[in-house]
């Protein structure tokens, strides 16, 4: 007798997320950027939508100012620049480095104790100045190693684990865990390993721009407040000197501002107003025409704007064609 089990059905595929961006050369729709986009109201509500902005997402280095939150939570006594830092992604500058030092050598910790994968600095012009002194790759020039330095000064702060730190069961990362469920305002429904290789809480894209708003309305003194406050007074410490995150908290008063790999970003108005946006393909010559258009939705109308709304293409070294917002 032959027995015979039906199949499970298939998961339907997920709805194709609208276009946000066109690759125009030449005159020619040479591609497409397809991502998802939200934008919320000053007292929180979703004011606009486009695709899909409640499922989760990795936010990836978006969620840096709640990581840098859970240290001050942990007891680190982290202000200004360096507070900055411990949120930063950051760009391999002399002066991030000379931070990241400080950091560690304030909890009485060496490069040695980070676990950074070795790297070079971010930004191409440090990486060449980094290769022509004949430096190799090192876990201190890894955009992520001030964020890194500040969770180690928690653990030393509490006489935790060091090797394990990265851990997803650390009491620090449990710590971190707690500070994304309430900043987001939801639960944390999948968690992974970051490029640096921290724990990585997903949020949806309402969530992680209810979180921004979270920063920058909280009181004065609390924990939250005091990390916008220093990203926002220290920007080139929380990016670099030639980063739209920097460019953007640096000209626009009051304007909290993180990007994160594969295209993510979030923003928050010191009135309350924020966004967040994800490019589904990673494909980061999106991000500044998709915020460039989003900032002026929110009514920012200033000459920074302008500037990361521009994304030329290039033919034979002559601009012949743009990056364009297609909503």
């Amino acid at each position: 007798m032959t027995s015979c089990t039906t199949p499970a059905p298939a998961a339907a595929a997920p709805a194709e997320q609208p276009v946000l961006a066109e690759v125009i050369r030449s005159g020619f729709t040479e591609g497409r950027h397809r991502g998802s986009l939200v934008v919320l109201g000053a007292g929180g509500e979703v004011e606009f939508a486009l695709g899909e902005v409640a499922a989760p997402i990795f936010p990836r280095s978006s969620n840096k100012p709640m990581q840098a939150d859970a240290v001050l939570r942990a007891g680190v006594d982290l202000d200004g620049e360096l507070l900055a830092l411990a949120a930063a992604s950051h760009s391999g500058e002399p002066f991030h480095l000379d931070g990241v030092r400080k950091i560690l050598s304030g909890a009485g910790l060496t490069e040695s104790a980070l676990r950074t994968p070795a790297d070079l600095p971010l930004d191409p012009e440090e990486r060449e100045r980094w290769l022509s002194s004949g430096a190799s790759r090192e876990p201190i020039a890894m955009n992520c190693s001030g964020k890194h330095a500040a969770m180690l000064a928690a653990c030393a702060r509490n006489g935790w684990p060091l090797e394990s730190y990265l851990a997803a069961d650390h009491p620090l990362q449990q710590l971190v865990l707690d500070v994304v469920r309430e900043a987001g305002g939801e639960p944390v429904e999948h968690i992974g390993v970051d490029g640096c290789g921290a724990p990585l809480m997903a949020l949806s894209l309402t969530g992680l721009a209810r979180a921004f708003r979270s920063y920058v309305t909280a009181a004065p003194g609390t924990t939250q407040r005091r990390v916008a406050d220093a990203m926002r007074a220290h920007p080139e410490y929380v990016a670099g000197t030639r980063r739209i995150d920097t460019w953007l908290m640096r000209e626009v008063p009051g304007v909290l501002s993180k990007m994160g790999a594969e295209a993510v970003q979030a923003v928050a108005l010191p009135d309350g107003r924020a966004l967040a946006f994800k490019i589904d393909d990673g494909g980061k010559r999106a991000m500044g025409p998709v915020l460039g258009r989003a900032l002026r939705m929110l009514g920012i109308d200033a000459p920074v704007v302008d500037r990361i709304g521009r994304e030329p293409l290039l033919g034979g070294g002559r601009p012949v064609g743009e990056v364009r917002v297609a909503f």
